[in-house]
């Protein structure tokens, strides 16, 4: 007998996890497309905006923003690279992966700032979510398509969804970094003049680790730019959809105009978020 015998002692690990996600389908589907209705009026509302508009005041609107956040030299290269995208025949699909990325930014910010000022305050707490944000932060992204169409049903919300599993630990893991490097003779000054634990953190901890949640927006943004090709594979939409369809058809020139919108893109929003990081740390 082998004492080591793989193809006959096996653990049924795929079975447990399948028969796991068939039963919260048939038990809760409900809930879940309870779960999602609020995300796509989120959705929507971002869509609507940057739709409803003519595409020269939209632009107008985001360089403007763009010079007011980072300068002119970005504001520059951002309505380049925005009248690059509609020039190119994909102004459409660049409005709906922005409206993606700042929907699941919003929720990403939501939920992991108050996660990371916990994180930041209590060991305990940062110990039991560190192998959460782990297993988020390195599971491939594919693992995790197949429970959220089954969950959630195939569309941009089923995009949005994955995209906040993938992109929420960065900024979980800066905000908790930016709370514990501040430096405790504040802290204990502060709690000296009388202040509250309250107090002490909206007034000394948060503005001090601005910077550092800023540096984790900014890489939630990146990590979530970067889902735009995986999401469209579920029916996302955006600026994914002519990269996975030049791939699918093997049209070159499709794939790479919808890889060059969505590096300008990413380029864009890099530069502003640095500099209204920048802007917090003066």
């Amino acid at each position: 007998m082998k004492i080591l015998d793989f193809e006959n002692q096996r653990i049924p690990l795929e079975t447990w996890i399948q028969d796991g996600i068939d039963w919260l389908v048939y038990n809760y589907r409900e809930v879940f497309q309870m779960v999602k209705k609020p995300l796509e009026a989120l959705l929507d509302s971002f869509v609507w905006i940057f739709t409803a508009l003519p595409p020269i005041v939209t632009i107008l609107v985001i360089t403007i923003f763009a010079w007011r956040a980072a300068g002119k030299r970005i504001a520059t290269f951002t309505l380049g690279s925005m009248l690059m995208c509609g020039f190119l025949g994909m102004w459409e699909q660049t409005m709906i992966t922005l409206a993606m990325v700042l929907s699941a930014v919003l929720i990403c910010a939501l939920i992991g700032i108050p996660l990371g000022v916990m994180a930041g305050r209590s060991d305990r707490f940062e110990m039991i979510l560190r192998p959460f944000l782990d297993v988020m932060q390195t599971t491939p992204p594919f693992v995790y398509l197949v429970p959220v169409v089954m969950l959630f049903s195939i569309g941009t919300v089923s995009g949005i969804i994955a995209t906040i599993v993938f992109a929420l630990p960065p900024v979980v893991r800066l905000t908790s970094l930016g709370i514990r490097h501040v430096d405790v003779e504040l802290i204990e000054a502060a709690l000296t003049f009388g202040s509250t634990p309250m107090q002490v953190l909206r007034r000394v901890q948060l503005p001090l680790a601005l910077p550092s949640i800023m540096a984790g927006l900014n890489q939630t943004i990146m990590m979530a730019l970067s889902m735009v090709v995986i999401a469209a594979l579920i029916g996302a939409g955006g600026l994914g959809e002519p990269v996975v369809q030049g791939l699918n058809t093997l049209d070159i020139g499709l794939a790479a105009v919808g890889g060059i919108c969505i590096v300008m893109m990413a380029m864009v929003l890099d530069r502003v978020t640095q500099g209204l990081a920048s802007t917090s740390r003066k």
